[in-house]
């Protein structure tokens, strides 16, 4: 049996001090793989500056705590964004 812990009444602080550094995501490419593909540039540039720090968040949640496949949370993120239809 779990026993019954009372709630843990956590808050999420606010870092004034800028010692995490801002999630900025940036595509890496093999250059072989650029050669072979390279429609695959502009679709990548599509990207930029279009995951904020929240967003981040929220989509590393839903695979890491909440169990959804990277790939659906991407889908839902590209849906939602509309760089998918």
């Amino acid at each position: 049996m779990i026993p019954n812990f009372p709630p843990f009444r956590l808050v999420v602080l606010q870092d004034n001090e800028h010692f995490f550094p801002p999630y900025q995501g940036a595509p890496l490419l093999r250059q072989d793989t650029v050669q072979e593909y390279p429609q695959i540039v502009p679709v990548l540039d599509q990207l930029s500056g279009k995951i904020t720090d929240s967003e981040m968040r929220k989509m590393n949640y839903e695979v890491d705590v909440e169990g959804m496949s990277p790939a659906t949370v991407a889908k839902n993120f590209l849906t939602q964004s509309g760089l998918l239809p």
